[in-house]
C-alpha cells in the first residue's frame, strides 16, 4: 500500500475546507493510507494541481462561489487526463441527481457528517489503490 494518499479540497469556505480535514482525520478506514490535502480556494487553483498530477480523490464544494463544484467536477472530467475520483459536496439530498449529471462518483451533505464522509472518501480510495495497481 502507498504510503500516503493526495487528497484535493475545493472550497471558497475555508471552514468546509476545514470540515472535510476534520471528518476525514488522518486516516479515513484502516484499510486506506494516509491522507495528505492539498487545499484549493478557486477553479484555477483545482486546474493548477491537477497539472501537477499526483493527486488520488477530488473533495469539491458543490456550493462554492463564484464556481461551484459541480461546474468544476464537469469541467476536469472533460478536461483532466486520467481525472482522480470526485466526491461531491451538496447542499441538500434532492441535488444527488446533479452530482451524477457533474460526473461525480460520490456525493455527501452539507454540513459533513464524519461517518457519512470518512467512508465515502475511503470507498474512493480503495477503487483509486485498485485502478492504480
Amino acid at each position: 500500500m502507498q504510503p500516503t494518499a493526495t487528497v484535493l479540497v475545493y472550497s471558497d469556505d475555508s471552514n468546509t475546507r476545514e470540515q472535510v480535514r476534520m471528518a476525514s482525520g488522518r486516516r479515513p478506514a484502516p484499510d486506506v493510507p494516509l491522507v495528505e490535502f492539498v487545499e484549493c480556494a478557486t477553479p484555477a487553483a483545482v486546474l493548477s494541481e491537477l497539472d501537477k498530477g499526483g493527486i488520488d480523490v477530488c473533495v469539491l464544494d458543490g456550493e462554492a462561489v463564484p464556481m461551484g463544484g459541480m461546474g468544476v467536477c464537469r469541467q476536469i472530467k472533460d478536461e483532466v487526463f486520467n481525472c482522480p475520483p470526485v466526491l461531491l459536496l451538496i447542499g441538500r439530498p434532492q441535488d444527488a441527481w446533479l452530482a451524477t449529471w457533474s460526473r461525480a462518483e460520490a456525493a455527501v451533505t452539507l454540513p459533513v457528517d464524519p461517518v457519512e464522509f470518512a467512508a465515502a472518501l475511503a470507498s474512493l480510495l480503495r477503487t483509486q489503490r485498485l485502478q492504480s495497481a
